[in-house]
């Protein structure tokens, strides 16, 4: 619980966790990975807190009601193809000049957001299409990318990227060196492209990559290659069974055998 509640309520007195900042840990802890089910007992654990607040005497009601997340329904978000086309488009032409290029690459990589704003430029091979990731969730590894997105990357990194220039999206104002949010941004394209923002989250980029390789019919080893998951039973949730999924393998399995 510490590693996870303390460091991001630990500033905070139990009577000053309002509504907002729960819900903003929730997104937090969905855009690094986490899963609406772990995400739950977290918030299970602190309504607790509270619930135990009130029988001390040391709060005379619970601060903020705690919503838990439907598990189910996260885990069943993710977009088309018109709807990617679509965010995309909105994302160039938006203010912020590296949104465009954040939803690339959690498209073309299924990275997660911390660790496409952390991206080195050293760590980039676009000879080998693929991103090191020295601090990802499962440990470090080499990240896969699509020639597309390598293509991409190659023509911004020739136009957008400065001599002496650290990280792919640097800032001169975060400790780190590099950027560390882009909350806003992505929700004014999410917005223009006329998504529901209340559904669609960074974590969602991730989702879709994952999603759309499963059900183009890659086999789940490559799939948890390519996501970086821990183990191919957490690679299972992301297989969803679309109408024109089923129907494409049931064409398959027709061909095969009347052919």
């Amino acid at each position: 619980m510490e590693l996870v509640l303390v460091p991001f309520f630990g500033h905070l007195s139990l009577d000053m966790l309002k509504r907002p900042e729960i819900e903003q840990f929730k997104r937090q802890m969905i855009e690094k990975g986490f899963q609406p089910a772990t995400v739950n007992r977290y918030l299970a654990i602190l309504s607790h807190l509270f619930n135990k607040a009130v029988e001390w005497e040391w709060l005379d009601k619970k601060p903020a009601k705690v919503v838990k997340y439907r598990a189910e329904n996260i885990r069943t978000i993710y977009l088309s193809r018109t709807e990617i086309t679509a965010l995309i488009q909105a994302a160039s032409q938006d203010t912020c000049p590296v949104l465009e290029p954040f939803v690339r690459i959690a498209l073309g990589t299924a990275m997660r957001r911390y660790e496409i704003l952390s991206i080195r430029l050293e760590h980039i091979d676009l000879v080998d299409q693929q991103i090191f990731i020295p601090k990802a969730k499962c440990g470090a590894r080499m990240q896969p990318m699509t020639p597309s997105l390598a293509q991409y990357l190659k023509t911004y990194l020739k136009e957008k990227t400065e001599p002496g220039q650290v990280y792919l999206f640097p800032s001169e104002t975060a400790a780190s060196g590099h950027r560390e949010e882009i909350e806003k941004p992505f929700r004014r394209a999410v917005v223009a492209a006329g998504l529901d923002v209340k559904k669609v989250c960074r974590h969602t980029l991730r989702h879709t990559a994952i999603t759309h390789l499963v059900q183009a019919g890659v086999d789940l080893p490559t799939v948890q290659r390519f996501s970086g998951h821990r183990s191919i039973q957490m690679v299972f949730r992301y297989s969803h069974q679309s109408k024109d999924h089923i129907n494409g393998a049931l064409s398959q399995l027709e061909s095969r055998l009347e052919g």
